[in-house]
């Protein structure tokens, strides 16, 4: 199986040209791409999708044609082009006619280069370059997370102004004892969530909540941010078609990386919920998770402010992290149909108004549980392809023992507070401005308190004129 690890990049300013210079000769065969698909399109012919195609117009091209990129990485740009391509034609080949063929231009693309073509020695990494240029070697800011041998690819990228490195490793399915390992017959629900990303209900009754309000915290913090930093800006930006000022591009460069700083902050977040989930499922010996797909509320248009949560809530990348650590470890992971698990009692089985908290109570029959455990101890119930309330014959077994964890105990103020980890901490007790003391045996020096819920006799007036 394949991991991915993302290395920040500690280069001097002669290596961060030339890194950049790799990214933008990637920009220039992307565009050379899109150039000569309009050429042909203008002339009626086919246009150049195929992967050998394309590396036979850019072998026809001759070297350095492209700066200092070699022909490796030129190819990987080749390959990127053609599988988003035949992504778009396969869409749009379904029936979803918004599915659009790549014809933007971009500045940077990413370049990757595979097994044999690079080197590591510890911290550093030898990146190719074309013909009759110097080599260049690159500091990482860490260790490469896997051993040199497993190691098939890199990738050289740009986020938030800032150079990276993505490492690929080959990474082999753990293996456990006889008796220790996960049982297939052992099967355990998975809720998806914003408050709780994974909501676990397990088959003897244990039960994981993985609370994800600093990650709930951080997108609203980082989006009060952006726009008081907007706002702050907005009387000394740039009128359209005026070029732009220093102070405006240091702006859009510190928006940049504050941007790029949010969004590593929530993929680490993301995944350490995602280990606490597999962890626990090992320990717990199970061997395959039922996870509810919720991916349908995604064509629902449900106003612009519960459509930011939706892309804040980033389905696809939940259940993409959960699917690799649980390959990783050996745990079958299967899709089934979440419909009515969060309004439906586990008792009766009937249905219930959807609680706005998170528990759920039923008229029927009076049963009372933590709404997002009693969606996964249904969940697990269910079978892929299944109909939307139709459970197997067995009961939900709802959780008796649970455990709590947090995801994202890394984020600024995360240890201080549960519920908003960015917002400064209030003053706590303050005496305010301090009086004399009353004198003994005399009445306070305070000002009398003002009580306007008084009771008045019909036709008092409720104040004195002066």
């Amino acid at each position: 199986m394949y991991r991915t690890a993302r290395v920040a990049l500690r280069v001097t300013p002669g290596q961060r040209r030339r890194c950049f210079g790799l990214l933008r000769s990637g920009g220039d065969v992307w565009a050379c791409v899109l150039e000569v698909n309009a050429w042909r399109r203008r002339r009626g012919d086919a246009p150049l999708s195929g992967y050998q195609e394309l590396c036979r117009e850019l072998a026809a091209s001759g070297p350095g044609t492209f700066g200092e990129l070699d022909s490796t990485g030129a190819r990987s740009v080749l390959r990127r082009f053609s599988d988003a391509w035949f992504a778009a034609a396969k869409r749009r080949k379904a029936g979803d006619v918004s599915a659009g063929f790549p014809r933007r231009r971009r500045g940077l693309v990413p370049v990757r280069w595979y097994h044999g073509t690079f080197a590591v020695d510890g911290r550093r990494v030898r990146i190719p370059m074309g013909k009759g240029a110097s080599p260049l070697w690159v500091r990482l800011a860490r260790e490469v997370p896997y051993p040199v041998e497993q190691v098939r690819s890199i990738t050289l990228l740009c986020e938030g102004g800032r150079l990276f490195l993505d490492v690929s490793a080959e990474i082999p399915v753990a293996t456990y004892p006889a008796g220790v390992g996960p049982d297939p017959g052992r099967i355990a629900g998975v809720d998806l969530g914003v408050i709780h990303p994974y909501a676990v209900a397990g088959p003897d009754g244990a039960g994981l909540l993985v609370s994800g309000r600093a990650i709930r915290a951080e997108h609203r913090m980082h989006l009060a941010d952006t726009k008081a930093r907007r706002r702050a800006v907005a009387r000394r930006a740039p009128k359209p078609g005026q070029r732009g000022l220093r102070r405006w591009r240091t702006y859009r460069r510190r928006a940049r990386m504050v941007e790029g700083r949010h969004g590593r902050r929530v993929r680490q977040a993301q995944h350490e919920a995602a280990r606490a989930v597999v962890s626990w499922a090992v320990g717990q010996r199970v061997g395959v998770l039922h996870v509810g797909d919720p991916r349908g509320v995604l064509d629902i248009a449900a106003g612009r402010r519960h459509n930011l949560r939706l892309r804040q809530w980033q389905i696809g990348r939940l259940l993409q992290v959960l699917t690799d650590k649980a390959t990783l470890a050996g745990i079958t992971l299967r899709l089934v149909n979440e419909r009515g698990t969060s309004s439906t009692c586990p008792a009766c089985q009937r249905r219930v108004p959807k609680p706005r908290g998170r528990t759920l109570s039923c008229p029927h029959c009076r049963f009372c549980g933590h709404r997002d455990l009693v969606a996964a101890a249904t969940i697990a119930t269910r079978i892929p392809g299944g109909g939307p309330t139709t459970p197997t014959t067995a009961a939900p077994v709802l959780p008796g023992v649970l455990t709590h964890r947090r995801a994202g105990r890394h984020l600024p103020g995360a240890g201080q507070s549960r519920r908003d980890p960015r917002r400064p901490r209030a003053a706590r007790g303050s005496v305010g401005p301090r009086r004399p003391a009353p004198p003994p045996g005399g009445e306070s020096l305070a000002h009398t308190a003002r009580i306007h819920n008084h009771h008045r006799t019909p036709g008092e007036r409720s104040w004195t004129p002066h």
